[in-house]
């Protein structure tokens, strides 16, 4: 770990922050902090919300930070809450029913499915509602460190000096090598297909293996977003092929050989479907997450295949665990050091299992493997809280 000499005075020192990135990380930062008298500004490159996006699996622990924040009721309206998971061989047959670790409890449900828009709005408006001021449009251009404070230049041209600053913006972060950080996004050799479309009220979540690499799909599931509505992924190679399809032709070819429930998600899709695809990437910072006053949370900092749905939970835990740790009275060095001690070894356990998960994807028939086992393991070892 780089040696640090300088160390800041605080009685609670941060008091003004700059928050740069609005997806889950950033707006769960800005509630946190706000809900501690923080005067936080939040911006954000999009020039505008859109509600676009795919649905999203949220585990127990994410709904244990949600309840902290106070959203908890707003996103159980919105999402499906399941208790289980249901795993399939490709021709439909049950291959076993698996309860999900309650991670966040016994008096939370295991998992939701929710709309990522839903989940979305519902922060923003917490954040808005704690006077978080959200700037659109604009994006951190570089920083300057202060012996107590850091100086941001924003793509508007606007310079301005923080307490502290908050870099939230996501694998792909620009602003990551400049705090030091020499870990990279990279690939995981897999791709993923995400789309919601309609499903029958008995259909419940579920995950189907093929028998063998026959070109389709690794895997397909599932998760229940609404009453009549869901979110299905369609795991398969890093590279979209070229073949002449357009999505969702490309998307049901996939599945072709996935039935039972997943014959009645296929025929559901159609050429209006909104369907994403992406290269899934990875990235884990095992030193340090921040340099003198600039931090980087979430998925800048650790990014892992979604193969135990773990990613938005793991950045959320990391908001509202700063938040509280930045607000004591202390040395704001030892503050942020005691933080990133207390995560990493926990986000360690998530990125193991997943890299794991996605050997045995990309290997089936290893010796010895047991997915199962490793994803039980992996949320069982979450169920403290973090």
């Amino acid at each position: 770990m780089r040696c640090r000499t300088r160390k800041w005075e605080t009685k609670m020192s941060v008091r003004n922050v700059l928050i740069v990135g609005g997806g889950f990380t950033g707006l769960t930062a800005a509630i946190a902090l706000a809900q501690r008298d923080v005067k936080v500004t939040l911006v954000e490159r999009a020039k505008a919300w859109a509600r676009v996006g795919h649905g999203l699996t949220i585990q127990g622990n994410a709904l244990r930070v949600f309840r902290e924040l106070g959203v908890l009721d707003e996103i159980l309206e919105k999402g499906q809450p399941e208790n289980s998971l249901t795993l399939y061989f490709a021709d439909g047959r049950v291959m076993a029913e698996m309860p999900t670790p309650r991670t966040g409890g016994e008096d939370l449900p295991a998992t939701i499915g929710a709309l990522r828009p839903d989940l979305h709005e519902i922060l923003v408006q917490k954040a808005e509602s704690l006077g978080v001021e959200i700037r659109l449009g604009r994006e951190l251009v570089s920083f300057d460190q202060q012996a107590d404070s850091a100086t941001s230049v924003l793509s508007d041209g606007t310079t301005e000096t923080w307490d502290l600053i908050i870099v939230a913006e996501g694998i792909k972060s620009k602003t990551r090598p400049a705090l030091g950080i020499t870990e990279d996004r990279a690939p995981s050799g897999l791709g993923i297909w995400r789309a919601v479309t309609s499903r029958l009220p008995e259909m419940t979540g579920g995950i189907a293996y093929p028998f063998e690499d026959d070109g389709g799909a690794y895997k397909v599931g599932y998760t229940p977003v609404s009453a009549d509505q869901c979110y299905i992924f369609v795991l398969c190679r890093p590279e979209r092929t070229d073949n002449g399809l357009p999505d969702w032709q490309e998307v049901k070819r996939l599945m072709a050989n996935f039935h039972g429930p997943f014959d009645y998600l296929r025929e559901s899709i159609t050429e209006d479907t909104f369907l994403n695809f992406q290269e899934i990437e990875w990235i884990f910072a095992t030193d340090t997450w921040h340099q003198g006053r600039v931090v980087a949370l979430g998925e800048v900092v650790h990014a892992v295949p979604p193969l135990i749905a773990q990613g938005a939970a793991q950045c959320v835990e990391d908001s509202l665990l700063f938040a509280e740790y930045v607000t004591q009275e202390g040395d704001l060095e030892e503050l942020l050091n005691a933080f990133e001690a207390r995560r990493i070894p926990r986000v360690k356990g998530v990125v193991d299992a997943s890299l794991q998960l996605a050997h045995w994807e990309l290997n089936p028939g290893t010796p010895g493997a047991d997915p199962g086992r490793v994803m039980g393991q992996a949320l069982m070892a979450l169920v403290p809280a973090p």
